[in-house]
């Protein structure tokens, strides 16, 4: 009996890019190989501070009760 191997109808890359300013040229680059269908770039999340965080808290109600300390 012959082993007959599946290929895969798709597969992914992922790429590291150290400097960001180069991603639309290797986007370009990688969209010329043949084969290549879509090249999609996932959008970075913004990393908010605990200020920042307890200020949305502030605006979207999640808090209760503020105690101001006075010395």
């Amino acid at each position: 009996m012959a082993n007959v191997a599946t290929i895969p109808a798709e597969g992914q890359i992922l790429v590291n890019i150290e400097n960001m300013s180069m991603l639309k040229d290797i986007k370009k680059a990688i969209s010329l190989i043949k084969g290549v269908g879509k090249i999609t770039v996932p959008r970075r999340r913004k990393l908010y501070s605990a200020y920042e965080l307890s200020l949305r808290d502030l605006d979207e109600g999640r808090v209760i009760s503020t105690t101001v300390w006075m010395i």
